[in-house]
């Protein structure tokens, strides 16, 4: 039985991705070629890695053994690349990183920006999404995340504390009855989360203030955001989004002001990695410098 590193990158790729599409997508090939590799690799196994579907891949007992291994092949790869490869000075390759939606709108971009500015042979990916991000099956690299995990095998650095007020767009203010206290919001709309769709009980935040229903909703911060930009109600925004538009405001910020963090979290193999190691130095760094600034322009 033979099996190349070049198989199981494939394995890995439709195993993250759930499909041939996204996998062929990744690795830049067409989807016939992996779907012809994966057959191959199960051939050789005599076993089948992923039960198919009309909705996707999903591994079987046998794939989420190989998964375990196959990502350890990859980390010791990539420790390989880089002793070979760290002379040449600066970051190079690709990283992709993990944010909640919030942070990789209004504060990630610009920092990753400048990180490759720096360092113009690596390649940034960053993954917006309001959910928790499995590193053990590598959907990412690193992820920044607004609470600290309690399982697997991770590494977790807290980069920031942020925060969080009520806020309006001066337009729906001008045109809805004023709002001098938690009291008055009863007669206003208010734009929040999709209650059942809360992935971190940090974010509840209309529930904390007592808040009994959501009159516009969703699961993404930036439609929120949006929604309060618009003049479609009021809403609890993250200070560092304020400074993006010049239309919106903070309310009741004596009676309202909440503080959460942000935590960068990598798989505990990867502190071998000394290119990862840097990275993560660089993002936490800028992370916390922006929001620093942004906050003081709120």
């Amino acid at each position: 039985m033979s099996v190349l590193w070049d198989d199981l990158r494939m394995f890995l790729a439709v195993s993250r991705a759930g499909g041939l599409t996204g996998a062929s997508k990744m690795l830049r090939v067409d989807p016939a070629t992996v779907g012809r590799r994966i057959t191959r690799l199960e051939e050789a196994l005599e076993a089948p890695l992923f039960a198919r579907s009309p909705q996707g891949y999903a591994l079987t007992e046998r794939g989420q053994r190989l998964m375990t291994e196959a990502v350890r092949v990859e980390q010791a790869m990539d420790a390989a690349l880089e002793t070979v490869g760290s002379q040449t000075g600066g970051l190079s390759g690709q990283i992709r990183i993990g944010a909640p939606d919030g942070c990789a709108n209004y504060v990630l971009p610009q920092v990753c920006a400048r990180i490759v500015e720096e360092n113009p042979d690596l390649e940034v990916q960053i993954v917006a999404l309001p959910r928790v991000f499995n590193l053990s099956k590598r959907e990412a690299d690193m992820a920044i995340g607004v609470s600290r995990p309690t399982t697997g095998r991770l590494t977790v650095q807290k980069i920031s504390d942020y925060h969080l007020h009520l806020a309006a767009s001066e337009d729906y203010l001008a045109q809805n009855p004023p709002i001098k206290s938690l009291s008055d919001l009863k007669g206003h709309r208010l734009v929040g989360y999709i209650p059942d769709m809360i992935f971190d009980k940090e974010l509840d935040y209309l529930t904390e203030m007592g808040a009994e229903r959501v009159s516009l909703g969703s699961n993404s911060v930036s439609v929120q955001f949006n929604w309060v930009r618009m003049g479609g109600g009021v809403g609890v925004v993250h200070d560092f989004a304020i400074p993006s538009t010049n239309t919106v405001r903070r309310i009741l910020t004596e009676d309202v002001s909440l503080k959460r963090s942000f935590y960068l979290i990598r798989h505990a193999d990867d502190r071998r990695l000394e290119r990862m190691n840097s990275f993560a130095k660089l993002v936490a760094e800028g992370v916390r410098n922006e929001i620093a600034r942004l906050e003081a322009t709120a």
